[in-house]
């Protein structure tokens, strides 16, 4: 099957929520991709509910899986890109609806020599347990005025949501935000991932997905801000995996790859002694 867009999709032990954001790619305006499961070990309720969703959503659905061993987001991501079957990826995550313009404004910006950076907008735990299959398909939890009239405390103003399609990219324009790679919304090409061989698989919670992207810049991409044009919804959840072990850690490697501008990871998809990507020979 030709298909010309992957879509990763990190979960972990989070199947209501997943489930969501599977029915949220099931309403999407462009139809030719594929959705690869990240699941960093999660129990065999996961694979039950992509059994199901299977038969559910018209897109091929893949499973990657890994025995549960803390947080090993980084390594099941690296397995999922040699998992996709497209040249252009987006990653997201297991707790993020997409919006149904979502994938095909990834893929009418995508542009060689490129990553694109997209938005999200937080929603409480009393909004994130209210969303059905139904306010998906009709696009309501994407509505300011749906999430005021279920939210009494906290008003929205979000402009990601409110933005129409020509201020959207103006604002992509003037925000001071940095377009950055988030584990959230985020794309590239495969080849660039590939070539600066993947996720560092030594960092854990904090930043992984922002390291990823500071040594796409250092081989040479460029990026592009779509933080209010490519949108979704991040469904409110515990970490109990964050830890300030973890960040302080993942801190000291951002800062040997800003210092160095590194491009490639030695712990990344290749770990083998010495081997370098033949596109980075020539700057080596």
């Amino acid at each position: 099957m030709d298909i010309k867009v992957s879509i990763i999709v990190s979960t972990y032990n989070s199947e209501e929520w997943l489930k969501k954001v599977l029915w949220g790619f099931n309403c999407q305006t462009y139809r030719d991709f594929e959705v690869v499961i990240a699941d960093d070990g999660s129990r065999v309720q996961t694979e039950i509910l992509l059994d199901a969703m299977d038969s559910e959503v018209f897109y091929p659905l893949v499973h990657v899986w890994q025995k549960d061993e803390g947080f090993q987001k980084s390594k099941i991501l690296n397995t999922a890109i040699l998992s996709c079957n497209s040249e252009y990826i987006i990653m997201t995550d297991g707790d993020c609806i997409p919006r149904k313009d979502f994938v095909e404004t990834h893929v009418k910006k995508r542009q060689k020599g490129y990553l694109i950076s997209g938005g999200y907008s937080k929603l409480p735990l009393s909004i994130s347990n209210l969303i059905t299959k139904e306010d998906i398909v009709k696009q309501s939890c994407f509505s300011i005025k749906w999430l005021n009239s279920h939210e009494s405390e906290n008003k929205y103003k979000n402009r990601k949501l409110s933005a129409s399609p020509s201020q959207a990219p103006f604002l992509n324009w003037f925000t001071t935000t940095k377009a950055t790679w988030n584990g959230h919304n985020s794309s590239g090409w495969k080849e660039d991932i590939l070539a600066v061989n993947g996720f560092d698989e030594r960092m854990q919670y904090g930043g992984e997905d922002r390291e990823l992207g500071e040594r796409l810049f250092n081989y040479g991409i460029k990026s592009k801000q779509l933080r209010y044009s490519a949108i979704c919804v991040h469904l409110k959840h515990e970490r109990a995996y964050k830890n300030e072990e973890s960040i302080v850690k993942n801190k000291q490697i951002r800062k040997v790859v800003k210092d160095s501008k590194a491009k490639w990871t030695a712990y990344g998809i290749k770990q083998e002694e010495n081997y370098v990507h033949p596109k980075l020979l020539s700057n080596v």
